[in-house]
């Protein structure tokens, strides 16, 4: 069976991954398929940097204001929905954009989800309360003679993956990594050229700063207010991301603006290091400088070209 051809646009936040996608969609004529985790909300706008109005009407984007922010979303129904859509666009021969900061989002994608069983409250409150009468490193010492290709790809401090693979070993006595390694010989129906916008830490965290400073004048704490105002609990999921959970804390007085504003770029400025090393495990991306359109469009085009998508 013949794969689809996937350009997917995946780096840190405030990279400026949407606009590259804009001009790479329009420049071919596809459309965007947005992997981010929190674009799929409805009413979440300001804070989750959703392209705007004019930018849709320029270039059809999927899987944005997809739920409201109380329905259960995932990574699992992300790729079961983005499949859907992928068939149908490819069917109408349109070059496909999969863009996004959402790593888990564009890795079930491509790979499906990890066959492992549902929690069991018992054994991950066992596993809790060892964390917390012995230590996170009394945990990390109880898997690594159990499952050492795990414990090598957690960080010891990881605790909530700690558990998750000594949990998964307790429930089906085999280890979490012989499950992925395992998974991931299972056959990928698309093929795809990742790209990855790389800049300096220092401008990086610049635009960070610039970024939340932007998204309070276009009137974030209005469409918190809004969201709220529409009888949304702030304990909700989404509620309790980037921006939103900030903003939130001021308005319950837990601190003062000043805070809440540090609290967003320092806690933005983690993320998108957290981002910076998943990216970076993954060896198919093709790294570019931000100014690089004209590179990225010829690299496109030939993948295009080989692929028989245009």
């Amino acid at each position: 069976m013949e794969k689809v051809p996937l350009v997917i646009i995946n780096s840190p936040t405030a990279t400026g991954k949407t606009e590259l996608a804009i001009n790479l969609a329009l420049e071919f004529g596809g459309e965007i398929i947005s992997a981010d985790s929190l674009q799929v909300y409805r009413y979440l706008d300001i804070g989750t940097a959703k392209p705007s109005r004019e930018q849709r009407n320029k270039v059809k984007h999927h899987m944005i204001d997809f739920v409201d922010p109380d329905e259960e979303f995932n990574a699992a129904i992300f790729a079961e929905q983005a499949r859907i859509i992928i068939t149908d666009l490819a069917k109408q021969r349109k070059p496909i954009f999969i863009v996004g900061g959402t790593g888990l989002y564009i890795r079930a994608l491509l790979r499906g989800i990890i066959a492992t069983p549902t929690v069991d409250e018992n054994i991950r409150n066992y596993y809790r309360q060892l964390r917390e009468s012995h230590g996170k490193e009394y945990l990390y010492n109880l898997l690594q003679p159990r499952d050492a290709d795990a414990a090598r790809k957690i960080n010891p401090n990881d605790s909530v993956r700690v558990i998750r693979a000594l949990e998964v070993l307790e429930q089906t006595g085999e280890s979490i990594s012989a499950k992925q390694k395992r998974h991931s010989f299972a056959d990928c129906p698309y093929k795809t050229y990742k790209i990855g916008l790389q800049l300096a830490r220092a401008e990086l965290k610049q635009r960070i700063i610039m970024r939340t400073e932007k998204m309070i004048a276009y009137g974030l704490v209005d469409e918190v207010k809004s969201i709220l105002d529409r009888g949304y609990s702030y304990n909700l999921k989404p509620l309790q991301s980037l921006g939103y959970k900030q903003v939130i804390g001021f308005l319950r007085k837990e601190y003062d603006w000043e805070n809440a504003l540090d609290l967003i770029n320092r806690d933005t400025w983690h993320y998108a290091k957290r981002q910076l090393t998943w990216f970076a495990a993954d060896k198919e991306i093709n790294w570019f400088n931000q100014d690089s359109f004209g590179n990225i469009s010829e690299n496109v085009e030939k993948f295009w070209k080989e692929n028989d998508s245009v």
